[in-house]
C-alpha cells in the first residue's frame, strides 16, 4: 500500500493549520478545535472559504487554491507542524480553459502538479490530486492528519436520527444505492446516488452531491426517492471525508427526495440538532448505517 494512503497516526498538537475550502465544515472543525483549546491557524482558499472562519483562529491568511508556497510560508512563520484539510473545492473549475493559469500557480504547484494539468501523464481523480498535495507538505516537513483525528466527534456513530419509519421498500433502496456507491468510490468517482424504486436517478461524478441532487429531483417529478452517501472502500480519511449538512437535506427537500442514508463512522454530521430539527419538521428521514446492516435489512427483505 502506498504510505501515503495509509491512515494517520493519531496526534494531539496544541497548534493546527487548516487548509479550508468551501461550506461549513471548515467552520465546524475550527470551532471543534478552538473550543478543545487548540490554537488554529488557517490558510483560507480565496473564493471557497467562508470569511466567519476568521473568529475561530488566531491568525488567517487568504491565498488562492494553487500559491502553496506561501501557504507553507504562514504555517511555518506561525511554528505550525500538524495541518488539516475541511471544505469543498469546485473541481469543475479544471475543465476551465487555461484552468491551471487561472490559479495563478507558483513554483510548488508547477513541481508537483504539471504532469497533472499540462502533460496529462498523470490522472486528475481526487485521490490522485490530494495524494499529492499531501506529499507536498511531508516533503516540506509538515504531517497531514485527518480533521477527525482531532476532533473524533465530529463522525457520526449508527442509528436512525431522525423520526419517521423506514419501510422495506426503503431499505431495497438503500441497499442497491449503497451497492453502487461503494463501487463508485472504489473507482474513485463520487460518493453519493439518488434511487427511486430500484432505479439508480442520478450519479454523483465531478460535479458535487448538490447537482447530482437537483438533477434526482429533474428526473423524478413524483419525489420520493433516496439519497444514499457513502465512503470509498479505500477512504483516506485526510481528505474528501462523506459530509451531511443542513444544505444537504434543504436540496433533498427541495428536490422531492425523502430518506437520507449514509455510512456510520466515516460521515460527518454538520450541525446535527438543527439537522434532525429540520429532517422531523419535513417528514424526511436520516439513517447512518453500515455495511452489515444494510445487507442484513435488505436479506430479511428479500426472503
Amino acid at each position: 500500500m502506498n504510505d501515503l494512503a495509509a491512515t494517520s497516526t493519531i496526534r494531539s498538537p496544541q497548534r493546527v493549520g487548516l487548509i479550508a475550502g468551501w461550506g461549513d465544515f471548515p467552520v465546524t472543525v475550527a470551532r471543534t478545535l478552538r473550543d478543545s483549546g487548540v490554537e488554529v491557524y488557517g490558510s483560507l482558499l480565496r473564493g471557497h472559504a467562508d470569511p466567519a472562519l476568521e473568529q475561530y483562529c488566531v491568525a488567517t491568511q487568504w491565498s488562492g487554491v494553487a500559491k502553496f508556497g506561501c501557504k507553507l510560508r504562514f504555517f511555518k512563520r506561525h511554528g505550525v507542524q500538524d495541518v488539516t484539510m475541511a471544505g469543498k473545492l469546485f473541481k469543475t473549475a479544471m475543465f476551465r480553459r487555461f484552468a491551471w493559469l487561472y490559479h495563478l500557480p507558483d513554483a510548488y504547484f508547477i513541481k508537483y502538479f504539471y504532469h497533472h494539468f499540462v502533460t496529462n501523464r498523470a490522472r486528475r481523480n481526487d485521490d490522485e490530486l490530494l495524494l499529492t498535495v499531501i506529499k507536498l507538505y511531508q516533503d516540506a516537513g509538515i504531517h497531514m492528519a485527518a480533521a477527525t483525528d482531532f476532533a473524533p466527534q465530529l463522525l457520526i456513530g449508527p442509528g436512525q436520527l431522525s423520526s419517521g419509519q423506514l419501510r422495506d421498500s426503503d431499505w431495497n433502496d438503500i441497499a442497491y444505492g449503497w451497492k453502487l456507491a461503494k463501487e463508485m468510490g472504489r473507482l474513485d468517482i463520487g460518493q453519493s446516488v439518488a434511487i427511486h424504486r430500484g432505479v439508480a436517478l442520478a450519479i454523483e461524478a465531478v460535479e458535487g452531491t448538490d447537482a447530482c441532487i437537483e438533477r434526482a429531483g429533474q428526473l423524478c417529478r413524483r419525489g420520493g426517492f433516496t439519497l444514499v452517501k457513502v465512503a470509498k472502500p479505500q477512504q483516506d480519511m485526510r481528505f474528501d471525508v462523506p459530509a451531511i449538512g443542513l444544505q444537504t437535506l434543504q436540496k433533498v427537500l427541495a428536490a422531492g427526495g425523502r430518506v437520507i442514508a449514509f455510512e456510520a463512522h466515516k460521515t460527518i454530521v454538520l450541525n446535527q440538532e438543527e439537522v434532525i430539527k429540520f429532517a422531523n419538521r419535513h417528514h424526511m428521514i436520516l439513517v447512518a448505517t453500515t455495511d452489515l446492516e444494510v445487507e442484513k435489512k435488505s436479506t430479511n427483505v428479500t426472503k
